[in-house]
């Protein structure tokens, strides 16, 4: 699976079309379908759909597969926290064993079992000092942190641009440099709607200088960066190095994330030597799979590193990702939420 996987994401993102996806037209033609009668049960409301008493903005994508999103909602978190608002992060907790096994709401605290409650909502859980609560439906999990943490005056969605149970009021959607690979739906292509679905979002978000179709040039876009900091050592993150540390040094990189090219990227740019190690994106480590027998230095995303705190790696570093976000793309979010009219009145 994980061979089929791979050689299916190669030729969704190829300079030229695969003949050999043809095969797979029925089951692309199929899934299209029921994309669109879903969604036509939703508008005409013969699908129940939920609407929350604070804001809710969803940051998602209509590809399949990491995009930055979770750096997307740290920062605009952050940002939202400084203007005044008090931010609750929704996740669904893909690659955890609590969505698998679709149970009710919970929170994510900081020393969660990352295999229990998936890798990015506990990275948003210990990075952003907010509350963070999982579960299948997003509109009850949503509302179970409003019941436990009645402070919180705005949600954030981290993914769920597809969870229309959920009603929501700012959607953004975000992509980087591969774009949207062919442009089919899958299994032909990556896309999870059609590029059509771009007409309704609210707000743009690139990096990597993707190059967009016509019908996403019709919606506000900004784009962001995505810098690498202090690198630390995982098993004492007091210790800090640049990356540039590393330079003139052979180590392994090691990448489960949705595309593992975008952190090996990142240490090209740095000029750094080093052996690709990617792994599928939620990937549940073991100490195996990072035993390497040469003993070399091992570099990793800050969304591995929270699957491998207790394994036994004194020669492993991490290095964390920033996402750096336009003050007129915060200011346009802050607009359309202003606009709703959802904020709780203060009382003293």
């Amino acid at each position: 699976m994980r061979r089929f996987s791979a050689w299916l994401h190669a030729r969704w993102y190829a300079p030229r079309f695969s003949p050999a996806l043809l095969l797979f037209l029925p089951l692309s033609a199929l899934f299209a379908t029921l994309v669109f009668l879903r969604r036509l049960c939703y508008r005409l409301g013969l699908l129940r759909t939920t609407s929350l008493p604070v804001p809710v903005v969803v940051v998602g994508n209509i590809t399949v597969g990491g995009a930055g999103k979770t750096p997307l909602v740290l920062a605009l978190a952050s940002a939202l926290r400084d203007a005044g608002w008090h931010p609750g992060i929704v996740s669904r907790g893909y690659g955890g064993r609590h969505a698998q096994k679709g149970s009710a709401p919970r929170p994510v605290l900081p020393d969660a079992d990352p295999l229990e409650t998936g890798d990015e909502p506990l990275l948003l859980a210990r990075k952003s000092g907010l509350p963070v609560w999982i579960g299948r439906n997003r509109a009850l999990t949503g509302a179970a942190l409003l019941a436990a943490h009645p402070e919180t005056d705005l949600l954030l969605c981290d993914d769920g641009l597809q969870h229309y149970r959920l009603q929501r009021d700012v959607e953004i959607a975000v992509f980087d440099a591969r774009g949207f690979g062919n442009g089919w739906v899958l299994p032909v292509g990556p896309l999870r709607e059609p590029l059509s679905r771009l007409t309704h979002v609210d707000f743009l978000i690139t990096h990597g200088s993707p190059e967009l179709p016509k019908v996403a040039h019709k919606r506000p876009h900004f784009g962001m960066r995505l810098e690498a900091g202090e690198c630390y050592r995982l098993a004492e993150p007091s210790e800090q190095r640049p990356l540039a540390h590393f330079r003139g040094q052979t180590f392994h990189a090691v990448a489960g994330i949705g595309h593992p090219g975008r952190f090996f990227a990142t240490l090209d740019e740095a000029a750094l030597t080093y052996l690709p190690h990617p792994f599928p994106d939620h990937h549940p480590y073991t100490e195996q799979d990072l035993a390497f027998s040469d003993g070399a230095f091992i570099l990793m995303t800050e969304k591995d590193s929270v699957k491998c705190l207790h394994f036994n790696l004194p020669h492993a570093w991490v290095v964390p990702v920033t996402a750096q976000i336009p003050a007129a793309f915060v200011a346009h979010v802050l607009a359309r939420i202003e606009a709703t009219k959802k904020r709780p009145e203060k009382t003293s």
